[in-house]
Formats: structure tokens, sequence, C-alpha cells
């Protein structure tokens, strides 16, 4: 009797066993098909705010049920369950006037609100998905993260989800990301947002046998599906439902035409001619120096000057190239940056050229300012 008691707990036991096993595999699978990107950056990151924002443009879990405020009365929970019901219905309203634009392949979002009402919003976003950031510049509307890695590309097999803490610094995908973030005043009260993404990724040095020696990091190709991804999200951030966000996002884009075009006057003079007018010609140099080594500090519409500072990978000294120094604690890239102008003229109603100039505003016709107008004929042609 004892025997069969001792039999039955042994087989329970394993029955038991099988069912966690089971679920956790489940559970697995339904994590890591629900998302693309998972960052983790470096450092610590903050977490989602604790409080809600002015706008109300979250809503993660049903709060109808959390006395809020401290209330102990049943007069002031009452009070609190209805004031979150208003604040739900605010949520599902979201931020009206939110759209996605297209020009070819490029997307950005249109929304029907101030600049400096949503930059702290945009920030808090990429807080919440695991970024820090770089550059957080609300006087220009501009942000960049720092390099992060996805983890949602890494295979979530039962055995790293249940000791995952522990081999967090064995698994890695071999690949980062950075993001900028652009927010421009089209008119008053509407705000155009742009988001740009740049990859790097580890490859080996080998040696005549093929064996590798070393690792360094390169740049990899824009990735335009990864910008379509945080745009959907952002728009969730605001207020938007995922079914309307992703099928917005997902909408075909127009076809690519070439439109820019590179001149060169002499041995160091050169521009870029567009066919465009100013407003696209605008946004477009704007994206390629987003896109680029550059560091936009300001600008002035009004006139057609982005104020940038360029890292010329030669001057780090770097025979490896700028990327192997990405994560390096060494930092001196500041120092070695130079600052200039880039000059967006508009010629006609459907053309524009673009100048490379000096920090002072007049032409930079040196070998440095050919290669900085090759780099962004580069970027305006993809």
């Amino acid at each position: 009797m004892m025997n069969l008691l001792q039999l039955s707990r042994r087989y329970l036991s394993i029955l038991a066993l099988i069912v966690i096993g089971s679920a956790v595999l489940t559970a697995c699978k339904s994590v890591t098909s629900s998302d693309t990107v998972d960052y983790k950056s470096a450092g610590a990151v903050r977490g989602p705010n604790l409080t809600y924002p002015p706008d109300l443009i979250t809503a993660q879990a049903d709060r109808r049920y959390i006395v809020q405020d401290g209330a102990a009365t049943m007069s002031e929970y009452n009070a609190a369950v209805k004031k979150s019901s208003q604040m739900r219905s605010n949520v599902m309203t979201g931020i009206p006037g939110m759209r996605i634009a297209r020009d070819g392949e490029r997307r950005w979002l249109v929304v029907e609100k101030p600049a400096p009402e949503l930059y702290p919003q945009v920030k808090d976003f990429w807080q919440e998905n695991g970024f820090l950031l770089v550059i957080d510049s609300p006087s220009t509307g501009i942000m960049e993260t720092d390099w992060a890695e996805n983890r949602a590309k890494i295979a979530q097999d039962w055995i790293r989800s249940t000791i995952g803490g522990a081999l967090d610094t064995i698994y890695d995908t071999g690949e980062r990301d950075k993001y900028k973030t652009r927010l421009e005043v089209s008119k008053p009260g509407e705000t155009e947002i742009y988001i740009t993404q740049r990859g790097a990724i580890e490859k080996c040095t080998t040696d005549t046998t093929g064996a590798c020696l070393s690792t360094i990091w390169t740049p990899r190709p824009n990735d335009p599906e990864l910008e379509a991804v945080f745009l959907a999200r952002l728009m969730e951030r605001l207020g938007m439902s995922q079914e309307q966000a992703k099928a917005m996002v997902a909408a075909p884009l127009g076809p690519k035409t070439p439109k820019a075009k590179f001149v060169q006057e002499g041995a160091n003079q050169a521009h870029i001619e567009l066919s465009a007018g100013f407003d696209r010609s605008w946004r477009d140099v704007g994206l390629a120096l987003d896109r680029s080594n550059f560091t936009v500090e300001d600008r002035n519409r009004s006139s057609g000057v982005y104020y940038v500072r360029y890292v010329n990978p030669k001057d780090l000294g770097d025979t490896k190239g700028f990327f192997s120094n990405l994560f390096s604690s060494k930092d001196d890239s500041g120092m070695k940056a130079k600052k200039y102008q880039v000059l967006v003229k508009s010629t006609g109603e459907n053309s524009a050229n673009v100048y490379v100039q000096n920090a002072d505003g007049k032409p930079e016709n040196t070998p440095a300012g050919y290669q900085l107008l090759t780099l962004l004929t580069e970027q305006l042609t993809k």
C-alpha cells in the first residue's frame, strides 16, 4: 500500500513537471511571437512612468478596481472609479489628427499638436522601450538613443527562459541599433515626427586560414521596417489603437524616384541638385543627415541652414574604422568633430540645391566639403 502511494506521488510529480514545462514553452512562444523588438541598453533604463502623462496617452491595464490617491472611504472610491472611467474614455480618443505621411519609401508621423507638448512624451516613449538618450535637445526637437541590442532576435528556448538571467551575458545577437528622432514644426499647431535607424554588426577579422582573430563593429544598411515598427508603437503611445497604427504604417509606399544629382564644378567644388521644391528638399536633407554620421546642433528653416557637426573616421586615427570604437569607454569623437553648415537653397518651384559651408557660412571648397556632399548624395539617392 505504501509503495503504491509513493508510486502514485512519483507519477504525479512527473506529470506536474510536464505540465509546467509545457506552460513555459507556451508562454515563451506567445511572448516571442508578439514582439519583434525588445531592446536592452548597456546602462540603467528608466521604466514606464508610474503616473499618467498629461494627455493620458497610455492604457496598459484596467484600473477601474484600483483605489487611487489613497482613497479610504466608499465615496472617495466611487469618485476615483468615475475619474478612472473618464480617463479611459480620453485614452481611447487619443490625439486627434494623427496620421502617417509618405514620400516614396519614406514615412513620418504628423500630429496636430505643438512640438513642445509632444517632445516629453516622445522622450518617455524611447526610455520605456529600453533606450538611453545620448542627445536630448528640446530646443531643437532632436533626440538620439544610445546603441542597444534587440533581444527579441535571441531564440527563447525553455532552458534560457528558466535561467535566462544568468545567461544574458552569454547570448548576444552581434547587432546594435540606435535611433534619431526629429520633431519638425510644419505649421502652427502641427508637428512632423521623423524616426531614423542606424545599425552596426559585429564581424570577424580572419587570418589566411579563415580563423577568427578578432571582431570589429561595422555599419549595416538602414532598416526601414524597424523605423516603421517604432512609428507604429509611437502612435499607440499617443493614443491610437494597435490595429489602427499597424494598418496606417503597413499601407503601400509610393514608387522610388531618383531626385538627387551630384554636380561637380571644380577640383573640390560641388553641390547637389534636387528635383523637388524647398519643403520636400528640406525634409529629405534632414533625413539624410539623420541617417549619416552628422549631429544636427541647430537648424533655421527660414534660412535653409542646418548647423551640423561631423566626425571624419580618419581623424580618429583608427585603422579599423569608426565603428570599431562605438562601444569603447574612450570617446574622443567630440574633440575630433568639425562644424559645418548645410545650406538648402530653392532654385525654383520644383528644384533646390544643397551646399556645404564652413562654420562661418563660407563655401567649403575643400576635400572635406566634397566628401560630405558625396555622403549626402548617397543617402538622398537611397
